[in-house]
């Protein structure tokens, strides 16, 4: 009887183990986690491109005191706010929410009445259309184009273990 040589299948049976602690890792854990700090980043480039109010100058001290005293802006900035993340089917949910009334109109524009006279202002309005910021709407596409390389990346990482 030929003899084939002798065979060391330790690495085999240490990958074999390696691979079974990789089917116990909870998944459902991993998305929760990136979602989370995909909705992060999100928040994080939304907050700093949003604009803060500032008090106009060169008002009346009446119109000063009436209309801006104790004025602070940032509201809008401090509004941004991240929902739980919701499975839903097999993908995996953030919401990126701002509650505050005007975000909409700040985000996308609005039109206004030209020639309205705004005491908060003192002035009247001369232009019928408000261009928009698009705040949520650029950030969403910064992060959505550094996605690929953040999801390899954590994938990478939780591979590394293993192999």
């Amino acid at each position: 009887m030929a003899r084939w040589g002798k065979a060391d299948f330790k690495e085999l049976k240490a990958l074999d183990e390696r691979l079974v602690r990789l089917s116990e890792v909870d998944f459902d854990t991993f998305c929760r986690k990136l979602a989370k700090n995909i909705a992060a980043r999100l928040l994080s480039r939304v907050k700093k491109r949003t604009p803060v109010g500032v008090a106009p100058e060169g008002l009346g001290a009446d119109t000063q005191a009436k209309y801006w005293s104790g004025y602070t802006g940032g509201t809008l900035r401090d509004a941004w706010t991240i929902l739980p993340v919701e499975k839903i089917g097999n993908e995996y949910v953030v919401t990126v929410i701002n509650p505050t009334k005007y975000a909409s109109y700040v985000e996308y524009g609005h039109r206004q009445r030209r020639g309205r006279y705004v005491p908060a202002l003192g002035k009247r309005l001369t232009a019928t259309w408000v261009k928009g910021q698009f705040i949520m709407t650029i950030a969403a596409q910064e992060v959505e184009n550094m996605l690929p390389g953040l999801v390899e990346q954590k994938l990478y990482s939780l591979l590394k273990d293993v192999f």
